[in-house]
């Protein structure tokens, strides 16, 4: 059994896989700098009837600070792997914190060019940036830094130490070289976000970073069959509209999609109803744990309000989480 936790960290992105293999993988970091103390931030299917309850459930004003969330809740203070989807500070806030407490073994780096952001005002600690291209730049003692794009097949990620498939079942959908190589000449990275297809035992899980169309156009073309039978996926750029072509789900078709913390108007509620796809937002959850077993994945959530009110049975799990739903 694995276990993918999806945690609830302001506006952007940071998701933890505990593997069967027992190494461990991190997607992203927001509100690591955060004091969780004091620091309060503001936020349809027929096969499962989530009916979506309306109302603001205000979650995304509790936000987990992921470092404390791997010492306390997790116990751990070792990750295999860190995978940066790209270099927006959304998904970096509390990186140098996050280091300095925190074995990482290895850092996966798209091969993003991006400048250095001015800092002057900025909600975000320069410390970060700085401590993400000693990474990148492969000067961090004890780090492996790996730039393997599209298709790259190696140890651990999705190969077994005799060369078979398997591994942690982490497959790079996108983007390619080329992918990289246009959003380093336009200087707009979100079509250079790495877009991670995870095949656990219950179902495939997808985390999209903030991959726009040229990355869903590219995916099509090459990993249709891949994309097919989505389990769940975390929706590209945290579930907001920003004029994006939603088209892909014609194909992908997600059992369920989480969205992130946005002001409700700007998130892209119509591009699931449209399609009868279940959504849930992390304003309704707070944090969210998968758990896989027999080709199942079941979903419990941080918030006890909205699960008992989508799962009237809904029931504490020893994790001290929810249930809401089996996928």
């Amino acid at each position: 059994m694995s276990k993918i936790h999806l945690l609830n960290v302001k506006s952007g992105d940071c998701t933890i896989f505990e593997h069967a293999s027992g190494l461990r993988t991190m997607i992203d970091i927001c509100a690591g700098n955060i004091d969780t103390e004091i620091e309060l931030v503001e936020s349809r299917s027929k096969s499962l009837g989530i009916s979506k309850p309306k109302g603001n459930y205000g979650m995304c004003k509790k936000p987990t600070n992921p470092i404390e969330y791997l010492q306390n809740n997790m116990n751990v203070n070792s990750v295999h792997r860190f995978i940066l989807t790209h270099p927006d500070m959304d998904h970096l806030d509390g990186f140098n914190q996050l280091a300095d407490c925190v074995t990482i073994n290895n850092f996966w780096d798209t091969g993003a060019k991006k400048d250095k952001p001015d800092f002057n005002g900025s909600p975000y600690k320069e410390a970060d940036w700085d401590r993400y291209v000693k990474f990148k730049n492969g000067k961090e003692d004890g780090v492996t830094s790996l730039s393997n794009l599209a298709g790259a097949r190696f140890p651990n990620a999705n190969k077994n130490a005799d060369g078979t498939t398997g591994g942690d079942g982490l497959y790079i959908l996108a983007p390619d070289k080329a992918l990289v190589d246009e959003a380093n000449s336009s200087g707009d990275f979100n079509d250079c976000s790495y877009v991670i297809l995870y095949r656990s035992s219950g179902g495939n899980i997808i985390v999209a970073g903030d991959a726009h169309d040229k990355t869903w156009e590219y995916i099509l073309e090459n990993y249709e069959e891949d994309i097919k039978n989505c389990k769940f996926l975390l929706a590209p750029h945290h579930g907001r509209k920003s004029g994006r072509d939603y088209s892909f789900l014609n194909t992908m078709e997600p059992k369920l999609t989480l969205f992130g913390c946005a002001p409700s108007e700007h998130l892209a509620y119509s591009a699931w109803t449209s399609r009868n796809l279940d959504y849930v937002t992390q304003n309704q959850c707070g944090n969210m744990v998968l758990e896989t077993r027999d080709n199942q994945l079941d979903v419990y959530i941080e918030n006890e309000t909205f699960a008992k009110e989508v799962c009237k049975d809904s029931f504490v799990h020893s994790s001290g989480y929810y249930y809401l739903c089996t996928l």
